[in-house]
């Protein structure tokens, strides 16, 4: 596909997807077998990957509270995938009922269940389109009616990265979108972590037998991802360890985690 041609998604229930196959972890209703079969072999590596999915969806909450707290007003949420509980429109509008959301993802069921569930919230809209044709995405007639790219937004590519193996240079396609956000603006990602532990290469494993990606990355690599943008306290951290929201908060030791707690690291830069 060239790029500026507009994302023509591939409807096909026979295979899994990365929106489907986390539904159907986070125990939602919106999968189809072949989802449920990704999800079984996550569960099979490790077994409480639903509690994994679980902590993502929380961290997502955290961010995204702090990223409006700190005054950010606009959001644009990458790879969004099926909503569910706690979405990224219903904690930033909690925040500042004003908040615009706009969340991206190239399975068409997003879009389908999105419209459905933001119907009648003018301030959030959902858009079919894949992070590996940034410029599409920049370009969309709806991307650029809500939002306003001369003020500061809240890019988020949460849970992510892990699907792009780094021959693709998905830091590449994130740098577009960060270069059209002005300064004051925000990058909000979560990725799977490599610090050497059986369970993170369990994940790997179950990923790329499920998906066909999943790829788990060290603290440093994951670091590279922010395109040296400094990150706000408490910089890259365990999932059950960030708190972006309360910097000094006492935080239990990272080797007191339950193994599977440390599968994925969040963090938050800062665009000056």
């Amino acid at each position: 596909m060239a790029e500026n041609a507009e994302y023509a998604p591939d409807f096909d229930i026979s295979r899994p997807t990365i929106a489907r196959v986390y539904d159907a972890l986070l125990g939602g209703k919106d999968n189809f077998a072949a989802d449920r079969e990704g999800a079984a072999a996550y569960l099979k590596y490790v077994p409480d990957s639903g509690k994994v999915a679980k902590e993502n969806r929380a961290a997502l909450s955290k961010g995204v509270r702090f990223m409006a707290e700190q005054g950010i007003d606009q959001f644009l949420d990458i790879g969004a995938g099926i909503p569910t509980m706690e979405n990224t429109h219903q904690v930033a509008q909690a925040v500042n009922p004003d908040a615009k959301v706009v969340y991206v993802d190239n399975d068409p069921i997003v879009l389908a269940h999105g419209r459905a569930l933001l119907a009648a919230n003018k301030s959030t809209t959902v858009v079919t389109a894949d992070l590996r044709f940034p410029q599409d995405i920049l370009d969309h007639p709806e991307i650029k009616e809500m939002l306003d790219f001369t003020r500061p937004i809240g890019l988020m590519v949460v849970g992510l990265h892990m699907h792009f193996h780094d021959d693709e240079q998905p830091d590449e396609w994130v740098r577009t979108l960060l270069d059209a956000c002005p300064s004051g603006s925000y990058l909000f990602i979560t990725d799977f972590v490599d610090t050497g532990e059986p369970l993170q290469k369990g994940m790997e494993q179950a990923g790329l037998e499920s998906l066909g990606n999943g790829w788990i990355r060290t603290p440093e690599r994951i670091t590279e991802h922010f395109l040296g943008l400094p990150l706000v306290r408490p910089g890259l951290d365990f999932l059950a360890r960030w708190f972006p929201s309360e910097p000094d908060r006492e935080l239990t030791a990272a080797e007191d985690l339950e193994p599977w707690q440390r599968i994925l690291m969040a963090g938050i830069g800062y665009k000056a």
